[in-house]
């Protein structure tokens, strides 16, 4: 019988509410670009870098929260974007201002590129591709109380947002000269599948998050307290994909828990379905069943443990 001590108010299933996303870790072929990239596009400033042997993990963010770990892992293949893995990270920001001010730098990195806007009603947001290829979302949400709510799932939509106009109402020099001393966040992470049903099964019956929307043809969208959503699955370039192939690209998704009960009733859901994993009392680490590794970890780690994952 699993350890797991518990007020009698807390659902065993769940994620607990206050469920975060941490830093996308990336394996990346040219370091230098990648990380100039970022903090060209996104206004993110170097936080942290280590070596271990061939391979140097980069630590990008704003202020004292990592963003993205790019790690140069020569001689691996290119992104397949038919193959599981990465459909993009998506980073949230507090403001229209300090979004649009990150949208507009984006606009003017030729190495990247510009691939499309939406209104999702939940959300305005801005897509990029970076690159070597991985899909990257900036957005702002829209406050909670304007969410509409259909029975247990939140609408969501996708209609046209005019970038031209958005940037018109809302770019300001000062949001522009503050770059990265304005907040960031990883809000979601949305993730190319090989099948739903089975993403689901892992997703929200193992690692446990909610289900918030399935409307969508070919994806689902989960999230923990009630969020538009934390984590997206879809099918859209990679339907009957397997395993992973290694390559560039996606190399973790993390995921921020609150407290040690929660790893431990994350490790009793894994235990009864009979997926492995591994833990050290700080965090757990697991692959989906795509090969996608997925780390659940405190939110005090400290920058060594980070680095070390």
């Amino acid at each position: 019988m699993d350890r797991i001590m518990v007020a009698a108010s807390t659902d065993e299933r769940l994620l607990a509410a206050d469920t975060s996303m941490g830093a996308v870790t990336l394996r990346v072929g040219d370091l230098e670009k990648m990380a100039t990239y970022y903090s060209q596009a996104f206004a993110m400033e170097p936080l942290e870098e280590v070596s271990r042997g061939r391979d140097v993990h980069r630590v990008l963010g704003r202020g004292q929260t990592p963003l993205v770990k790019l790690i140069h892992t020569p001689n691996l293949p290119e992104v397949d974007r038919h193959q599981a893995g990465l459909f993009h990270t998506a980073f949230l920001f507090d403001s229209p201002e300090s979004l649009a001010a990150t949208v507009y730098r984006s606009a003017q990195q030729p190495s990247g590129m510009f691939v499309g806007s939406s209104d999702h009603l939940v959300s305005e947001a801005f897509y990029f591709t970076d690159p070597e290829g991985n899909g990257v979302e900036l957005y702002t949400d829209r406050d909670r109380s304007l969410w509409i709510h259909d029975g247990a799932e939140i609408r969501m939509a996708t209609s046209f947002l005019d970038p031209s106009k958005y940037l018109q109402e809302n770019l300001t020099q000062s949001a522009l000269d503050a770059g990265p001393t304005l907040a960031g966040r990883v809000g979601h992470v949305h993730l190319q599948v090989g099948d739903v049903d089975t993403a689901k099964a892992f997703y929200v019956d193992a690692l446990g998050f909610e289900t918030t929307q399935a409307g969508y043809p070919g994806a689902l969208f989960a999230s923990a307290g009630g969020y538009h959503h934390h984590i997206a699955m879809n099918i859209w370039n990679s339907k009957g994909a397997g395993p992973r192939a290694a390559s560039l690209g996606l190399g973790d998704v993390a995921i921020t828990a609150s407290s040690p009960h929660d790893l431990e009733a994350l490790q009793g859901r894994l235990k009864n379905r009979s997926i492995p994993f591994e833990a050290d009392g700080r965090s757990v680490a697991v692959t989906d069943p795509w090969g996608t590794r997925i780390t659940v970890a405190l939110s005090d780690l400290t920058t060594e443990e980070f680095l070390a994952r």
